[in-house]
């Protein structure tokens, strides 16, 4: 695996920081969790899509781009982290907005994450539920170039083989702190999506030798689905660093079971796993993303399953600036 011959800007604050949990842990039994602090990687905000962007920012540079386009759901975390990057670099940037959970609130709507698209100066579209975003945003890419812009397309999540680069170099990291501070971890749990948090870390794992168990807690799709899109966005990449024979199909694993209502809706479990994390460590997990991945912690820490695990790293994806979005979710009164 040569991770070096990609190549990269600097955006994040890396490395970040791998921090124990005591209360957390205290309060669920004798398993240990650690939590990796994805949420501080310092670009509007942090999250895991910085990481990503790193890699998709350095391509779009060598290719002269004049623009960049993306897409995502209507609080997006990665459209505003490609929106701060667009500012960071002296970039214009497009994005197209779908309106996946067919919200309509104003807080929804307008706040969060929207509101910080604006504030980088990215400029927004709409889309409606399901409609084919990767072709709408080609259909713009198309328009901008006969205009004589030189448009690079990010795909929604930045979850390519160059963006999944993001999270083979923080499997390293990851690795090289486990080491140093001569903690083993038994297991690592991420939150997954779009596939390239979980593929670029199971890739760089895995090119490193190193078996931990990885489980991706699904968002949205079900269980054949995200482990085949994880899986072929892990051999894409994997052959991208010219590491094919370090991926299998039995090293992808998908929990879907704290989906919930659906993709950008928690259920009790979520909102009450966000309550934890908040209450007992001081730490803000988002509605979409983490607060699914913790309950699916949790709730599999009481359940037993993970019985056999002494130490378990919980990736932090960030995301918490989508809590004032979610004012219902947590029954807010005005």
């Amino acid at each position: 695996m040569n991770l070096a011959k990609i190549p990269k800007l600097k955006l994040g604050h890396l490395n970040t920081p791998i921090e124990f949990l005591p209360r957390l842990s205290s309060f669920l039994g004798a398993t240990e969790i650690w939590i990796k602090r994805d949420d501080c990687t310092g670009l509007s905000t942090g999250g895991n899509k910085t990481r990503k962007l790193e890699f998709l920012m350095a391509e779009a540079k060598n290719n002269k781009a004049d623009i960049i386009l993306t897409h995502g759901a209507t609080q997006s975390n990665h459209v505003r982290q490609t929106a701060a990057a667009c500012a960071k670099l002296g970039l214009k940037c497009h994005v197209l907005l779908e309106n996946r959970t067919n919200k309509n609130e104003i807080n929804y709507r307008f706040n969060g994450n929207v509101l910080l698209n604006s504030l980088h100066g990215a400029t927004m579209e709409t889309r409606s539920a399901g409609e084919d975003m990767d072709v709408e945003l080609e259909k713009i890419a198309n328009r901008l170039k006969k205009e004589g812009n030189r448009p690079y397309v990010i795909p929604g999540g930045g979850s390519n083989a160059t963006g999944a680069m993001g999270y083979v170099n923080c499997s390293r990291e990851i690795v090289s702190q486990s080491f140093e501070m001569s903690i083993p971890f038994d297991l690592i749990i991420t939150a997954t999506g779009s596939a390239g948090t979980q593929a670029g870390l199971i890739v760089g794992l895995r090119a490193q030798n190193i078996k931990t168990p990885l489980i991706g807690i699904s968002v949205k799709a079900l269980k054949d689905e995200q482990e085949s899109k994880v899986f072929k966005l892990s051999k894409l990449t994997a052959e991208k660093l010219e590491c094919s024979q370090a991926i299998r199909r039995q090293d992808i694993v998908a929990n879907c079971d704290y989906i919930g209502p659906g993709y950008g809706f928690p259920d009790k479990r979520a909102i009450d796993a966000i309550g934890l994390f908040a209450n007992l460590e001081g730490i803000l997990l988002d509605p979409v993303y983490t607060g699914k991945a913790a309950a699916g912690l949790i709730d599999l820490l009481k359940t037993g399953a993970f019985k056999e695990y002494k130490r378990i790293l919980f990736i932090h994806t960030g995301g918490s600036v989508v809590l004032s979005s979610y004012l219902e979710s947590f029954n807010y009164q005005s």
